[in-house]
């Protein structure tokens, strides 16, 4: 038996020793006598009657313990060209100053306070700041537009919202009060202060008796010594909102607890990961989403690491080989980022050239998650950077992994199109629509039998009965993911697609990711979705959107039929794929997410609002001109 099959069969036989052993870990200010208790919350909670505060175990402790004098947080702005590096002491500090700022606009624990940031420290303090009070915080994308921002104020009702002038994306300035404004304007629950960092890019006028500049304020505490203690709050008490992407009508607010989240993230690090404390970690992705906040703030934090905060494109900023620049100069260890980044990456750079330009020699591991990691695009970053490149699934409801290959446990054997094997704490099944088992090797509703480990959200916000119907009555007893996918007899699992994305063709289910990973494989593809269209005769027809390498100069309609040829052969005839359209661009959320219903709807002729959470909505109209160019 290996490493992880011993470790994994030590949760399932004892998953209450192996939780307490987790907790062990951690900084408590009263111990939970025991980890799970199944007669509270809607499925049980975890390590309940424990109290401890998380901005306590992410700063204080490692200022205490002999970690002052080390990086906690590297800022890296290709875009303005700035970085800057805070020691945990320099963190704690600039912390406490705005948890006092924060406190003296009557923020208590429990309140909420919205932070609509940029990528810039201020954010991670924020966060910080919030838990140091025992507020929730809740981190709204830096830029959504106003009715977006005010369905979110409205629904978590935040005494305080804290913002910035502006964002910056590379050629544009978006200035982010009049948005703020604006929603402000909009929403019922209105906040009683803002307090907004004026960036040199584009400062902002401030309202009187509302809006509070950051800057004077936070040196104000300082300069006063005002001292804010760490609160103590309940391992159960919420320790943020986060709202899912794509959301429309009343938002969903997924929360997440103190005690059980802490002990998660703190067990990933070295298990999953791989990274001892001190080394540097970076996830490359935004504070606005479920990876900034697991994986640039509080996991690396609370273990002790050095956390990268970028501001910057994997491309554009200014080539696409800044990531390579930011591997060497700060010598990370472990990188975690989307595979779209990768795919943009090899897009500009298929030849691998820029990566010769850089020291590599620290880097050690890296992780895929977010969307599908094709094969395709995984065998190309072993090649150009000759470490391990490991796909890991999980959702923003769990906060963690699912599924993955734990390289801090075991190195196990990589299954190109798998993310690997379940991680402790989570049964991992696959069943039909009527809830039976599937055999092996075959596609069904991936889901997770309760209770969700700690870490995994314990509700949805103000809307209990609403988290029982999304996520649990379908399959009563487990969690439903929402994913389609299959277990192999290895207990290797595959996920295929979303639940919504496998199409039916005259009566087949077929995943359009099976035909995604075929046409990546195609030496002139840098990027393709699968979408299903409908169609009278069969019901759906799938149709491939194709993104083609940078100098590409074959003829196009040489690669469509090759694509097409590829398809019938890996897939079968019963796929019925022949529609291949070039396009310039795919439509994908600011997290990399390609948004295949919106595709969809497009080309089905529906009317199409553009989601909240679209990187640049100009691609919708761009897909339907291809797709009319296509229909002729």
């Amino acid at each position: 038996m290996g490493a992880y099959a011993k470790v994994y069969e030590g949760w399932q036989n004892d998953p209450e020793a192996f939780w307490m052993a987790a907790a062990a870990k951690l900084d408590w200010i009263k111990q939970p006598s025991r980890a799970f208790h199944e007669d509270l919350g809607v499925y049980g909670h975890w390590f309940a009657d424990g109290s401890l505060n998380t901005c306590w175990n992410c700063v204080d402790r490692h200022v205490e313990s002999g970690r002052a004098d080390q990086a906690a947080i590297i800022y890296d702005s290709p875009i303005t060209g700035k970085q800057l590096t805070l020691t945990y002491a320099q963190l704690k500090e600039d912390v406490v100053a705005l948890a006092a700022v924060l406190r003296q606009r009557g923020v208590e624990k429990g309140d909420r306070v919205i932070i609509y940031m940029p990528m810039v420290p201020e954010a991670a303090v924020a966060m910080l700041a919030c838990a140091r009070l025992g507020a929730i915080h809740s981190v709204v994308f830096g830029g959504f537009a106003p009715a977006e921002l005010a369905t979110r104020i409205d629904d978590c009702s935040p005494k305080c919202i804290i913002s910035a002038s502006c964002g910056i994306e590379p050629g544009r300035v978006i200035a982010y009060k009049p948005l703020l404004d604006e929603a402000i304007e909009l929403c019922a629950n209105k906040p009683t202060s803002t307090v907004i960092l004026q960036r040199e890019q584009q400062t902002c006028d401030l309202l009187e008796g509302r809006d509070f500049d950051y800057a004077s304020e936070t040196k104000k505490a300082r300069d006063e010594g005002v001292v804010v203690d760490c609160v103590e709050v309940a391992a159960t008490d919420p320790l943020y909102i986060l709202y899912t992407s794509g959301t429309t009508g009343q938002p969903k607010g997924v929360v997440r607890d103190n005690g059980g989240h802490l002990v998660a993230l703190y067990w990933t690090m070295k298990n999953f990961y791989g990274v001892d404390p001190g080394e540097v970690f970076w996830a490359a992705s935004d504070v606005g989403w479920v990876v900034g906040h697991s994986y640039i703030v509080y996991g690396p934090l609370a273990h002790g690491n050095t956390t990268i905060l970028f501001e910057g494109k994997p491309v554009g900023t200014p080539d696409a080989g800044t990531f390579w620049r930011l591997i060497a100069e700060h010598k990370v260890a472990a990188l975690f980022t989307a595979p779209t980044a990768f795919r943009a990456i090899k897009k500009e750079d298929p030849g691998g050239e820029l990566v010769a330009n850089y020291d590599l020699s620290n880097f050690r591991t890296l992780f895929l998650a977010g969307e599908r990691a094709d094969p395709d695009t995984i065998h190309w970053a072993e090649r150009m950077l000759k470490v391990p490149v490991l796909d890991h699934w999980w959702q923003t409801e769990t906060g963690w992994t699912i599924a993955g290959n734990p390289v801090g446990i075991e190195l196990m054997p990589v299954k190109y199109g798998s993310p690997t094997v379940a991680m402790p704490g989570y049964d991992v099944q696959v069943l039909s629509d009527e809830g039976e088992q599937m055999p092996h090797g075959e596609l069904g509703n991936v889901v997770v039998k309760l209770p969700l480990p700690p870490g995994a959200f314990p509700s949805l916000w103000n809307a209990e009965t609403r988290f029982k119907e999304t996520y649990l009555t379908e399959f009563p007893g487990y969690y439903k993911t929402a994913d389609a996918g299959i277990m192999d007899e290895d207990g290797y699992l595959f996920i295929m697609a979303r639940t919504d994305d496998i199409i039916n063709v005259a009566g087949h289910r077929l995943s359009t990711g099976g035909m995604e990973e075929v046409i990546a494989e195609h030496a002139d593809v840098a990027e393709c979705a699968v979408i299903g269209i409908a169609d009278q005769l069969k019901g759906q027809l799938p149709a491939g959107f194709i993104i083609l390498n940078k100098g590409v100069e074959r003829p196009v309609e040489a690669i469509q039929s090759e694509i097409v040829a590829m398809v019938r052969e890996k897939i079968g005839p019963v796929a019925a794929f022949k529609i291949v359209v070039p396009v310039a661009r795919l439509p994908k959320t600011r997290s990399g997410k390609i948004l295949r219903s919106t595709m969809q709807k497009i080309v089905d002729g529906e009317d199409v609002k553009a989601p909240a959470t679209i990187d640049d909505p100009a691609i919708l109209d761009e897909i339907k001109a291809s797709w009319q160019e296509r229909a002729g």
